[in-house]
């Protein structure tokens, strides 16, 4: 059995860029799953710093999804379209405010690769126009990919 594993994550600010990786202890069809369903909220968090509460999404290529919950002590609303879903392997979004124009969109695509007992999460996430929200970005990709590690390797 694989144990839950920490998260890793960079940022280039120079080129909007974020990566991250993580390995779970779960295979490819349950993480899946977990980043695109209603569990995002279980998993999807950074205390005191934002707390998604809502997810709802229709996953499938052209399907939209939205987010909402509370960031900074203020309501947030994100939404975004699945671009490419090849369920287990692969998911790719777009992601943005609500209502913000797609040029303003960034992008994000999680590779899922079996990893021993378990599966590696590679994500990438591109296109930020700002360095500090790249930056933020970053660091609650690899918060929330270690919350969604502990979720994963809970028996159910």
């Amino acid at each position: 059995m694989v144990s839950a594993g920490t998260a890793r994550a960079v940022a280039d600010l120079g080129e909007g860029l974020i990566l991250s990786t993580v390995e779970v202890a779960a295979p490819p069809d349950r993480v899946f799953q977990a980043l695109a369903s209603g569990e995002v909220t279980r998993w999807w968090v950074r205390p005191g710093v934002f707390d998604t509460r809502e997810w709802s999404g229709d996953v499938r290529q052209g399907g939209r999804w939205l987010a909402s919950g509370v960031g900074g002590g203020k309501p947030y609303v994100l939404e975004g379209e699945f671009v490419e879903v090849e369920r287990p392997r692969k998911l790719v979004h777009t992601w943005g405010p609500a209502g913000a124009p797609p040029a303003a969109r960034t992008t994000v695509s999680y590779v899922l690769e079996p990893a021993g007992a378990g599966t590696r999460i590679t994500l990438r996430h591109w296109a930020f126009a700002s360095r500090e929200t790249c930056m933020a970005t970053c660091i609650g990709w690899e918060t929330s990919f270690d919350e969604l590690s502990r979720l994963l390797a809970a028996p159910d």
